[in-house]
């Protein structure tokens, strides 16, 4: 299945939570009045089944984060490796997504933004240019922006869009003046802040 380019609501509106895929325009009204699944039919939607519910959930962190099928399923695989919980341990790779750093930092409006800000090689990780959004960061990794006019005035741009220092979470640290990220701490099951039953998720990847 190839990249999806339709309207970001309805994904949203198909997992029945706001997925923030439009980044801060995603806060409006608007959404919150059309949560109802899309289609003409979806007054006939009835309870779904306990596969349907497992997938569902499947599908809500997968768009969330913007991976695809492949990706997820390699994500799980490595996180079944891991000690202790599956579920928690798959959430934190996630959230260790480049892309996600760069989103989360408010160097981009959206994970979609923050996307296509890395691979057009506005980001830098520990004095290097990296253009992979699927990089996975490590403590004491320091994200900085291309020295550049032109991106130094992008990210500046968003920041300002966001109306002062963007509140970052405790596993991150954020340098506004040199524009400087750094990886303090690993993430975890409460650095995520959709409301997600990941046990749900193993047990639909477990099958």
């Amino acid at each position: 299945m190839g990249r999806y380019t339709g309207p970001k609501d309805r994904l949203s509106r198909r997992e029945g939570v706001n997925l923030m895929l439009k980044g801060a325009r995603s806060e409006s009204g608007k959404l919150e009045r059309r949560m109802f699944p899309p289609g003409v039919h979806n007054w006939r939607r009835g309870r779904g089944s306990d596969y349907g519910v497992r997938l569902r959930e499947k599908q809500k962190v997968k768009r969330y984060y913007g991976v695809r099928d492949r990706q997820f399923m390699n994500y799980f695989r490595q996180a079944e490796k891991t000690t202790g919980n599956t579920g928690a341990a798959l959430l934190s790779l996630l959230e260790r997504r480049l892309d996600n750093v760069i989103y989360k930092l408010g160097f981009a409006p959206s994970r979609f933004a923050a996307r296509q800000t890395v691979s057009h090689g506005h980001i830098y990780v520990n004095g290097r240019r990296l253009n992979i959004p699927s990089y996975l960061v490590n403590v004491g990794d320091k994200i900085t922006v291309k020295p550049a006019e032109r991106s130094q005035k992008l990210i500046r741009s968003r920041l300002e869009e966001l109306g002062g220092e963007p509140n970052v979470q405790n596993w991150l640290k954020l340098d506004l003046t040199k524009l400087e990220g750094e990886i303090v701490a690993m993430p975890t099951r409460d650095d995520v802040s959709l409301p997600i039953e990941e046990h749900l998720i193993v047990e639909f990847c477990s099958r």
